[in-house]
């Protein structure tokens, strides 16, 4: 009697509750991993490089060769601050990657919140930390700095971005989940090209792929 008890109780456990890398209610999880076949770690520093599309570039040894990527630069002629987040030739400047919570995972996953910081050291004011604004001169929702890591919460949800799986590569996605009341306008993170001829990273239609080459590589 027990033994049926107890094979009734695993059944209900295994009906209820998702398995790992299953998100309740949302898209599946899954490790993110990085050019060198290893998991994306939170805090370790990142080039976020986008996948070339030219049908001349052939993949013939993986990993993959990778784009230009991802820096810091001030877009607003005439000033040197504030610095948004623009696509660049070579390999950009490092990032680095935080989960909502930071101290019991370290490793980061598909679909989950997390803020980005460019480790860089810079002479403006606001901090290096990834953000989400309305930009009025281009009407376009772009990326910038001035964010802040962790305080996850309705005063912060312009700061949290998300990776999801594309194909064999990556996308970053604006749609967090830290605020349960707010109703973020979520989005595709791609490419806007300005009338000053500089490649934001912003809100766009499609998906932007790429991939994430640790510094040490």
């Amino acid at each position: 009697m027990r033994s049926l008890v107890f094979l009734f109780a695993l059944l209900f456990a295994l009906c209820t509750h998702p398995f790992l890398g299953e998100a309740q209610g949302g898209p599946i999880m899954e490790l993110v991993i990085d050019t060198d076949n290893n998991t994306l770690q939170a805090g370790k520093d990142y080039y976020i490089r986008p996948v070339p599309t030219s049908p001349s570039i052939i993949c013939r040894r993986p990993p993959c060769p990778v784009g230009p990527g991802f820096a810091l630069q001030s877009t607003t002629p005439n000033k040197t601050c504030p610095l948004n987040v623009v696509v660049v030739r070579g390999t950009g400047q490092a990032v680095t990657f935080t989960p909502v919570n930071p101290k019991t995972n370290r490793e980061i996953y598909t679909n989950s919140d997390l803020n980005i910081k460019f480790d860089v050291k810079s002479n403006c004011s606001e901090s290096t930390v990834w953000k989400l604004v309305n930009d009025a001169s281009s009407g376009q929702r772009i990326v910038t700095t001035g964010g802040v890591i962790g305080n996850p919460g309705k005063n912060t949800v312009n700061n949290w971005f998300q990776i999801q799986k594309d194909d064999n590569d990556y996308n970053l996605y604006f749609c967090p989940k830290v605020c349960e009341t707010c109703k973020p306008v979520c989005g595709n993170i791609g490419v806007f090209q300005d009338s000053n001829g500089n490649s934001l990273v912003a809100i766009t239609d499609k998906p932007y792929k790429v991939r994430f080459q640790p510094v040490s590589s």
